[in-house]
């Protein structure tokens, strides 16, 4: 068995694990009580959910996860929300509530981190940092072949983005949790929570790294949109966690909220769209992912393949994402797209679930994540079709490009969800240099604040260095410049192969 653990941090990554679990549970079969009715066949008729799920003596199956969050709040809607009985705690007097989560994989502290990457990292983080390495460790224990983890969070606040890279360092696949509100009862407060969410992130897979050095760590990362913030002092989080993140993850899969809203008022006609509609849509691209991890397939796609296949260089491992078709139910039966269709619609700028525009740069590398009926020729001839197009450029170093995964399992919808149930559907995830467009804009945005310092206080009073601040910056200074290189090295050979044409 080749397990995954999933650590969900943070306000937004507790509500993408949410949209996650519940779309899962859908796909196996699982009921909200944890146990999966006999005539139900889990798995595609073996047991390769149980890399996902793990199985108690009383048929009960739980999933390989951990909700955390400096504060309660978030983590109480998961106890008590419209889910409550998919995610309420087991009572062992009452064996009626029991559910899919047991108390020790739901922790919450007292205090939020009040959007201070500081204080999630250096003072409340540090006091509960421990109890969560703690629950993962009896998790990782319970696994034959742990493969490594899916971390879920969000850069932009305190607790995602500084409790995160402590845990997740040895096996993460980050989704960066979504700061989606900001505290408005106490506005000093507040910035020192959004702070500390940030930096728990950071520290949990700082702490991962130590312990789980050797496992993928695969983070599904939500970054800071460019018209739209959630807290005054993003750019300073977002800087600080992506230093972390540069060094403790293996593959981050950027998101960002704007783009995501974009697709489903375009897509789905939906005119206000709330955090649930992103969320289920998030949900799909993680689903699409893990796919070949829980069901049988043709060409199923190993974890540590994404990164053997998607990264040249270990600095260069941020990814964007794409997923087609999105189609709403009102559109369902007039709308259903053939293998050509759904992969010319994935790579459409328009389609990205990060605001970047991937005609800027070039690809170095491309995953595409089959699902539904789809057989390899129609995919070997859409594949060919994208290679041709002058719009897709990849770089001249990797003549390949194309990593590709086939897994025969339709996607499954939420019932009453916005979605469309669909024959087929493809998740792209792709290195291109363009992702550098979000770098440059949150440098930006830092150097214009950091200039004047401010704010800069409220990470010191938490025991933060200011020089942090300049090594972080330093080192996406770096990055930028990295993927600069990479794409000038390409350019290079083009206007040398002209020449020689010439």
């Amino acid at each position: 068995m080749r397990e995954i653990i999933s650590i969900h941090v943070g306000q937004a990554g507790i509500q993408v694990g949410n949209a996650c679990w519940e779309l899962y549970c859908l796909e196996h079969g699982i009921q909200p009580d944890g146990t999966v009715p006999s005539e139900k066949s889990i798995g595609g008729g073996d047991d390769a959910f149980n890399t996902f799920f793990s199985e108690t003596g009383s048929g009960k199956h739980v999933p390989r996860c951990v909700f955390l969050d400096l504060e309660p709040s978030v983590i109480d809607e998961v106890r008590s929300g419209t889910y409550k009985q998919l995610f309420q705690l087991s009572n062992q007097k009452d064996e009626r509530t029991r559910s899919y989560f047991i108390p020790q994989q739901l922790i919450s502290g007292k205090e939020d981190a009040a959007n201070n990457y500081a204080r999630g990292h250096y003072t409340i983080g540090k006091e509960i940092v421990d109890l969560c390495l703690d629950r993962i460790r009896k998790l990782a224990d319970n696994c034959t072949g742990l493969q490594g983890f899916l971390f879920f969070n969000s850069v932009g606040g305190g607790t995602g983005s500084g409790v995160l890279f402590f845990f997740l360092h040895p096996y993460l696949i980050i989704i960066k949790d979504f700061v989606l509100f900001l505290k408005k009862k106490h506005n000093d407060k507040f910035l020192i929570c959004l702070q500390k969410q940030k930096g728990l992130g950071s520290l949990l897979l700082e702490r991962l790294s130590v312990d789980y050095g050797k496992k993928s760590k695969l983070g599904f990362t939500v970054y800071p949109s460019p018209q739209v913030s959630t807290a005054v002092v993003e750019p300073y989080n977002s800087v600080l966690s992506t230093h972390s993140l540069l060094e403790h993850t293996d593959v981050a899969v950027m998101l960002d909220n704007e783009a995501i809203y974009d697709i489903s008022r375009r897509l789905l006609d939906i005119e206000r769209p709330t955090y649930t509609n992103l969320n289920r849509l998030i949900a799909q691209v993680i689903s699409s992912l893990t796919a070949s991890l829980r069901f049988d397939g043709a060409l199923n796609v190993d974890v540590t393949e994404f990164q053997t296949n998607l990264v040249p260089y270990p600095r260069i491992h941020f990814m964007l994402s794409s997923y087609s078709p999105v189609i709403s139910a009102e559109k369902a039966y007039h709308e259903q797209l053939n293998v050509a269709e759904i992969t010319s619609s994935a790579f459409e700028p328009s389609s990205m679930m990060a605001k970047c525009d991937p005609r800027h740069g070039k690809y170095m590398a491309c995953c595409l994540m089959y699902r539904g009926d789809v057989v390899p020729k129609d995919v070997n001839a859409a594949v060919g079709s994208i290679k041709t197009k002058r719009t897709i450029q990849f770089v001249d170093w990797c003549p390949t490009g194309f990593k590709v995964g086939i897994n025969y399992q339709p996607p499954t919808v939420v019932p009453g969800g916005d979605l469309a149930k669909v024959q087929r559907a493809v998740c792209m995830i792709a290195n291109s240099t363009a992702i550098a467009e979000v770098f440059s804009r949150i440098d930006h945005k830092f150097d214009i604040m950091y200039a004047k310092r401010a704010f800069v206080h409220w990470y010191v009073g938490e025991g933060m260095e200011e020089g942090e601040f300049s090594e972080a910056r330093e080192d996406l200074a770096a990055l930028e410049k990295d993927y600069e290189e990479v794409g000038a090295e390409s350019l290079q050979n083009g206007v040398e192969e002209d020449e020689m044409e010439v």
